[in-house]
């Protein structure tokens, strides 16, 4: 076996490693799942939702030990007690949802003479590879539905952060019946090949360039591939915006988890008329913000969790300000005990010559630049290959107006990320390089991890070869 080393993010010393898994060992655990998938998903949805219920409730059993793990993993604390809160919610809501979503469809043709009966057949055995910003919810997000929808689930975290992989084993050891349907493993992006090429349907989250590779395996073997990629979300902030809160959400949504999310605001277009108040207020807000560096349980944003993201934000600085870049707040990558911090970083005089506005940056850096007209706006905004989402701040019927024409699938009025707030049914889908396959949100959210079939019956008289004449 390979062994697999890993650093910590506040130390940058190597203090945890493990064993690349065997193409042997990961054969046995895919086809040991597949064994138990014909009962799991004859169960009723009611009864799988009941297991599910159980892993939310171990969860809080468990709940320091894997805040601990979290913690050492990504280098925050507060973050890593949200993940595990927010994860009980998620899987909750699913189970809440998943009766009427899932359950079998009948339907009668107008005319009376034809009916169908529709259900939804499960994959066996779905693959979800998870990245390290998020390592557990993004390992669970998804994998969540599946189970749901009867699926089994093999979960590839990201090899930056398996720490708390040990702690999940624990939890689905006190919940019996999901430990026969469910593998979390350690191991590397080879790891995560071999399961493509195993399991029948591969969910993945990550970069554009990890999703290009997952996907042309994919299609090369004809399995399905549901994959959330980067992003490089903008934020408008209209005439008509409240500049006080919409400073405040933007500043939020672009430092939270030290910049390290899909949905980070990673550039920002101010109207002219708002911009010296707008920047001035974004300026303030950085400098009140606090690094966690003495204290992991004491400040608002942790280090780099990747030593390599932390030098991909270097260069994005460096290359804007060769370029004639401003940096107003922040700006230098700085060594705390090992690891690497940035203070939230305010940058003016930028344009989309720069990889800072172009680039998925991954970062507490919130880039700026001013526009005079509203058609400006949308057309810079839209002139990117990511597509994940996107907030407008100002009056309702102008975000509304200007969401329309935004090239993104969630489109947040006057505030953050609000996907998760919305109701059940709210849906969006990733634009351009964004991703594929599909919504993780609202009902596609579950049927995805499904085939759908449909039985069909003829109740009066069935076709005759005499009508060929």
């Amino acid at each position: 076996m390979t062994q697999i080393p890993v650093s910590n993010p506040r130390t940058g010393e190597v203090d945890y490693s493990f064993d690349e898994p065997t193409e042997e060992s990961l054969f046995s655990k895919v086809a040991r799942l597949r064994n138990n998938q014909e009962i799991w998903r004859r169960l009723p949805i009611a009864e799988r939702g009941l297991v599910l219920e159980e892993f939310a409730t171990a969860l809080d059993r468990h709940l320091m030990p894997l805040a601990e793990a979290l913690s050492v993993d990504t280098g925050r604390w507060n973050l890593s007690i949200m993940e595990i809160d927010a994860l009980q919610g998620i899987t909750r809501n699913r189970i809440s949802q998943a009766k009427d979503v899932l359950a079998e469809r009948r339907a009668t043709a107008s005319g009376g003479g034809v009916s169908h009966l529709q259900v939804f057949v499960p994959y066996p055995v779905v693959a979800v590879i998870a990245p390290w910003n998020y390592p557990l919810i993004l390992s669970f997000l998804d994998a969540v539905p599946a189970l749901l929808a009867g699926c089994t689930v093999i979960i590839k975290p990201s090899e930056v952060t398996p720490r708390f992989i040990e702690v999940v084993h624990a939890i689905l050891a006190d919940v019996p019946k999901l430990s026969q349907v469910v593998e979390i493993i350690a191991g590397t992006p080879a790891t995560g090949e071999s399961l493509i090429k195993m399991a029948d349907a591969v969910n993945f989250t990550g970069s554009i360039d990890s999703g290009r590779r997952v996907a042309a395996c994919a299609a090369s073997l004809l399995k399905p591939a549901f994959l959330e990629l980067g992003g490089k979300d903008p934020a408008i902030v209209l005439p008509s915006a409240n500049l006080e809160e919409a400073a405040e959400a933007i500043m939020h949504c672009a430092i939270v988890n030290t910049g390290q999310a899909c949905f980070s605001i990673e550039r920002v277009y101010v109207h002219e008329s708002h911009a010296r108040d707008f920047i001035d207020r974004m300026c303030s807000l950085a400098d009140q913000v606090t690094l966690n560096f003495e204290d992991i349980r004491v400040g608002d944003i942790g280090p780099f969790i990747s030593a390599k993201q932390a030098k991909i934000a270097e260069h994005h600085l460096a290359d804007a300000h060769e370029k004639g870049a401003r940096v107003l707040t922040g700006g230098h990558i700085e060594r705390y005990g090992g690891g690497y911090w940035l203070h939230p970083t305010v940058v003016t005089n930028v344009d989309h010559s720069m990889a800072l506005m172009t680039k998925e940056t991954f970062a507490p850096i919130v880039p700026i630049m001013v526009f005079s007209d509203e058609q400006q706006a949308v057309e810079l905004a839209n002139d990117s290959e990511y597509g994940l989402s996107a907030s407008v701040f100002g009056a309702d019927s102008d975000v509304e107006r200007v969401g329309l024409e935004l090239e993104s699938g969630g489109i947040y009025c006057n505030d953050v990320d609000l996907i998760g707030s919305a109701d059940d049914s709210a849906e969006k889908m990733s634009f351009k390089n964004s991703g594929l396959g599909g919504s993780r949100y609202g009902p596609e959210g579950l049927i995805r991890f499904t085939r759908t079939k449909s039985l069909v019956f003829q109740h009066g008289q069935p076709v005759s070869i005499r009508e060929l004449s």
